[in-house]
């Protein structure tokens, strides 16, 4: 690595005593390419060190992000996929988390060279908010992949690669959370402090820099491999419910075609798709064989959700075991339906077809009255309430529900008992729960 890092020194050298970055750009690339993306930080961290100006190596860091973008079009040949297909907005993220990771390893490389509190705090608070910035990419890039994305290649009976991967999205968020929590602390040792800022930072960049050559060597060749263009039509619907991590995707790609969900796969993955798999997924998949989820969604009395299968059976078991009360009452102002199971308030069938006016006291009529006119009207979207009542805190909510195309339906009444959710304190995770 010396020798590499002794030829950027001189190419930079060269910058500095006023050489255009478009006449090195050339020897950058032949060098760059040269090196891992994992020895990037690294270098970078030296050359720091050695006096180098964090604004020239991020000059640098920008031609190692063209050589990114070349490599990774050759690659997947994007250059025949239009703007807009999800493959192509996997990459176009990458490229935007590569150079916040360069630019994270520079940051921090520069933290020591703060002179006084005030600098000090303006270089954590620098840093402090491109990590931020990682949190959107876990909510969108990450998310997008492991609820989206993986149920495509699990269908098919690739279930390690996934499971790999999503680990490594949760290190790389706790290593996000740890920086944010070290900068909201008041450090004792201001030295020392800002030291340990600089290793977790770096850690963190090295390891998102990781994370991006595990997906465009593995998961992303494996996804152009093995998914029909139905399967990126039913990927592309559903990204906009999650968004995007610092890109706009275009809107070139207009392919024709319906939908096609993991539950909707049933193909095999064949000897001669496998084969042409990256070595990467090979070598984690290993001698196993694959048993695709042969499991059908769909079943004879299922009815057909928008956003799921139930039978009528499952239906009613799931309304009854809410953990709230339920009553509609319809456009004309009638209980059509209420849930089963212990309630806060009672509810018989004879209440069904009655208008509502006649459910509830006196006293209270004119109001209920006049939240379902506001309803009708488009006036409210929620009205709420909450009561004291035998030891209980009650939560009492109205709102309005509409057909797709806005057509009032009627209104939905959610009660909730939420004594002891007013009681907690803390926090429990999925992981610290016993039987």
């Amino acid at each position: 690595m010396s020798k590499e890092k002794e030829k950027i020194k001189e190419l930079l050298k060269e910058l500095q005593a006023g050489e255009e970055i478009d006449e090195l750009r050339e020897e950058f690339k032949d060098l760059l390419q040269e090196i891992s993306p994992q020895e990037i930080p690294s270098i970078e961290q030296e050359l720091v060190k050695e006096g180098v100006k964090p604004a020239e190596i991020a000059e640098m860091c920008d031609i190692h992000l063209e050589i990114f973008r070349e490599s990774v079009q050759s690659k997947f040949e994007l250059g025949e996929i239009s703007e807009g297909h999800p493959l192509r907005t996997l990459y176009q993220e990458n490229g935007k988390i590569t150079k916040d990771a360069e630019l994270l390893n520079l940051k921090a490389s520069s933290l020591k060279e703060a002179v006084g509190h005030e600098e000090r705090m303006e270089k954590i608070k620098d840093l402090g908010k491109l990590v931020s910035d990682f949190m959107m990419m876990d909510k969108t890039h990450y998310v997008r992949q492991e609820m989206i994305i993986f149920p495509h290649i699990e269908k098919r009976g690739i279930k390690a690669v996934p499971r790999v991967l999503w680990r490594k999205h949760n290190e790389n968020m706790e290593m996000v959370k740890g920086i944010l929590d070290m900068i909201s602390e008041k450090p004792e040792d201001p030295e020392r402090f800002m030291e340990k800022l600089q290793e977790a930072s770096q850690e963190l960049s090295e390891s998102l820099l990781d994370m991006v050559f595990r997906e465009n060597n593995i998961l992303y060749p494996t996804l152009e491999e093995l998914l029909a263009e139905e399967e990126w039509i039913a990927i592309k619907e559903q990204e906009p419910e999650v968004g995007y991590y610092k890109v706009e995707p275009g809107d070139d790609w207009d392919p024709d075609g319906s939908p096609k969900y993991p539950y909707e796969v049933s193909e095999e993955i064949s000897e001669e798709r496998l084969e042409a798999l990256p070595g990467g997924i090979k070598s984690i998949l290993g001698d196993q064989k694959l048993e695709p989820d042969r499991y059908l969604l769909k079943k004879s009395k299922d009815k057909e959700l928008d956003t799921g299968f139930l039978n009528l059976t499952e239906i009613n078991a799931l309304l009854a075991n809410l953990p709230v009360d339920l009553t509609f009452i319809d456009s004309d102002n009638r209980v059509r339906y209420f849930s089963g199971g212990e309630r806060i308030f009672p509810r018989t069938r004879s209440v069904l077809g009655r208008p509502v006016k006649f459910c509830h006291p006196p006293e209270s009529v004119e109001v209920v009255k006049k939240i379902l006119k506001e309803f009708k009207a488009g006036g409210i979207d929620e009205a709420e309430f909450w009561i004291e009542m035998g030891g209980k805190f009650v939560h009492i909510r109205y709102f309005p529900i509409s057909d797709q195309k806005g057509n009032y339906l009627g209104a939905l009444e959610v009660t909730q008992d939420v004594t002891h959710i007013r009681e907690l304190e803390g926090e429990r995770r999925i992981l610290d729960w016993v039987d």
